[in-house]
């Protein structure tokens, strides 16, 4: 059985910072966590982290679940943690065309976007810091983001973590709904929860995420589009970009980078009924980090796409910790 492991007798500190985008007029939010007794800062306790396709670093990394979130529970192990919300989500700068209807506009924010936007991150941090490289980490669309990021920079990535990437799919990806895009979808965030259970067997549903949990995840979620509450209450915008690169990418057989490019260790981390990402993708994509100087898969049982967030989430925690802290030293 999976302890909980948070250190709770470590103070953390939370800075938050607005940083320019390689854009005029967008600045990207970024959100450190790190122990408070953090005087020294190295390549190898520091991480950059991206989020997915629908939701920011504040719905996935930083919800409060279990008197902790998944940034909270890095930085007490030491780590000096960085999130950034690509533009458009979250609280980095949302492109004028997220205020006018979604039909008037295409798709917003592709995955190139999402990988510059990365890039503006991790270049602040190093600066920041005085570093040479850092670790990085994606979820899901935000997986696709870091391993694109990474194949063309190795020379700054430390480690990579990828949570569920995205990969060549020859079915329907459950995230695109098909029919016309526009430049933003509107999510339904209080009424994803069936959707999120269906990935799930019928017997294992009602545990799967423990109690207020869902709703704690809720708030955090629509509190990160504050300007979408007034005109589309119950609903955040995420922008339909990603959702173009799978029709273009993922489902048309072309990958958007090529994962043997990338040299550094890596990590992926999948769960057993992640539909948006099924088994044999995870698979598939693993066995093509040919060039990676070590990989490792770790499978959690009994978790979704969205294991991060769910009842086994600390399995995937300290899988993460765990390839984290090794210590690894490259052949001469």
């Amino acid at each position: 059985m999976t302890t909980n492991d948070f250190r709770h007798d470590t103070p953390i500190l939370t800075e938050d910072h607005r940083i320019p985008s390689d854009t005029s007029g967008i600045e990207l939010y970024v959100r450190n966590k790190r122990p408070a007794s953090m005087n020294t800062f190295t390549n190898e306790k520091t991480i950059v982290m991206v989020h997915g396709a629908t939701y920011p670093i504040g719905s996935l990394y930083d919800v409060e679940l279990d008197g902790f979130t998944f940034l909270d529970y890095l930085a007490s192990h030491g780590y000096d943690v960085y999130a950034v919300d690509v533009r458009g989500y979250g609280g980095s700068t949302r492109p004028p065309e997220m205020e006018q209807p979604a039909d008037s506009n295409p798709p917003l924010v592709r995955t190139e976007t999402g990988v510059r936007d990365l890039g503006s991150a991790v270049n602040f941090v190093l600066k920041h810091r005085n570093l040479s490289k850092v670790n990085v980490l994606g979820m899901s669309w935000g997986g696709t983001v870091a391993g694109a990021y990474t194949s063309r920079n190795n020379d700054k990535v430390n480690k990579l973590i990828l949570v569920a990437p995205q990969w060549l799919s020859t079915k329907p990806v459950p995230i695109d709904n098909g029919g016309p895009l526009g430049s933003y979808r509107l999510v339904p965030v209080g009424s994803t929860k069936e959707r999120w259970l269906s990935a799930a067997p019928e017997d294992k549903r009602n545990d799967l995420i423990p109690e207020g949990w869902f709703e704690q995840w809720t708030e955090a979620t629509l509190a990160s589009d504050p300007g979408s509450q007034s005109v589309h209450p119950g609903h955040i915008r995420a922008t339909n970009g990603p959702i173009l690169d799978i029709r273009e990418y993922w489902t048309a057989n072309r990958a958007f980078y090529e994962p043997k490019e990338i040299t550094v260790p890596v990590l992926l981390v999948h769960a057993e009924w992640d539909i948006d990402v099924p088994l044999d993708l995870a698979q598939n994509f693993f066995t093509s980090l040919t060039g990676a100087v070590y990989r490792r898969w770790v499978e959690i049982g009994e978790g979704t796409h969205m294991v991060l967030l769910e009842k086994n989430r600390m399995q995937a925690f300290q899988a993460i910790r765990s390839f984290l802290d090794e210590s690894y030293i490259p052949s001469k």
